[in-house]
């Protein structure tokens, strides 16, 4: 195993990742498996079976009250308003100039409850941001603290959650999680595939994480899956995957609309981004 590295940040999954042999790297101040056997045999396995990775070190932030959809119609040029009970949507941060602050998932969990996942590298900046626009009534929380998280990649990703949770999970749609458990844990499984394949996303309690690990690898290992480092990765066409903090602003953010969801009234960050045009989304 790889010596510790000083300085670094671990995730609740580093011991049992050691002992897998993973190669160990600084990612965002992280020490994060990049890889355990071969980049490219990993990549192949979440392209042909399934690969499971670690991204605990991803942020939480948790915005809730009567006036916290208001705030992040403020801070984001999607309609997270159209959002139902249980659905997901990738959107950004950005400032009224429509500089890019971060990508960001935001769940929304209740009518005034809504979850954000922020990049690992940004989660003090994202969280000190959406803080400090907050007015009202409306309490935002670094909960980065109370999630691991794993990401179940793959075309037999589905099959082989199947097996281990406790809901069934096959009908969940696209951008769309449930509330639930895994083998008696309570997790979020959410369907927000990072990687270009279908997966999932889940949740849990960091004391809860090895534990379930584990149980994912046993359950598939009949169907190949494979633990995998963050080498692997290959982000969806449209998606943005900010690694490293920049303390430059940004141009002005032009995204495509298509890939975004849903249509909403205009702010200062549409006019900015868009001199007041849009396209339908």
């Amino acid at each position: 195993m790889q010596p510790e590295a000083a300085g670094l940040r671990r995730t609740p999954l580093n011991a049992v990742i050691r002992k897998a042999g993973a190669k160990l790297v600084d990612f965002a101040g992280w020490e994060m498996p990049v890889q355990f056997r071969s980049v490219i045999d990993e990549h192949l396995a979440v392209r042909t079976r399934a690969g499971l990775f670690d991204v605990s070190h991803m942020g939480e932030i948790r915005v809730e009250g009567r006036d916290a959809l208001a705030l992040l119609q403020s801070l984001t040029p999607s309609d997270v308003g159209g959002l139902g009970l249980g659905q997901a949507q990738y959107t950004a941060l950005l400032t009224p100039q429509a500089t890019f602050v971060d990508d960001i998932l935001i769940y929304r969990r209740g009518e005034d409850r809504f979850l954000l996942c922020v990049n690992a590298s940004n989660t003090d900046k994202d969280f000190r941001y959406v803080r400090e626009n907050a007015s009202g009534s409306v309490r935002v929380e670094d909960a980065s603290a109370e999630f691991a998280q794993l990401a179940l990649q793959g075309p037999r990703a589905v099959v082989i959650l199947s097996r281990v949770a406790d809901q069934e999970v096959g009908s969940v749609p696209a951008y769309r999680f449930l509330e639930g458990s895994v083998r008696g844990v309570p997790a979020i499984l959410s369907r927000t595939g990072y990687t270009g394949e279908d997966g999932f996303e889940i949740y849990l309690a960091p004391d809860r994480a090895e534990e379930i690990w584990l149980a994912l690898l046993q359950a598939g290992a009949e169907d190949g899956l494979v633990p995998c480092g963050l080498g692997a990765r290959a982000w969806k066409p449209g998606c943005s995957s900010t690694a490293t903090t920049s303390t430059r602003p940004s141009p002005p953010w032009r995204p495509d609309w298509g890939s975004w969801s849903g249509s909403r009234r205009e702010n200062s960050r549409d006019r900015a981004c868009c001199g007041g045009r849009r396209s339908g989304g």
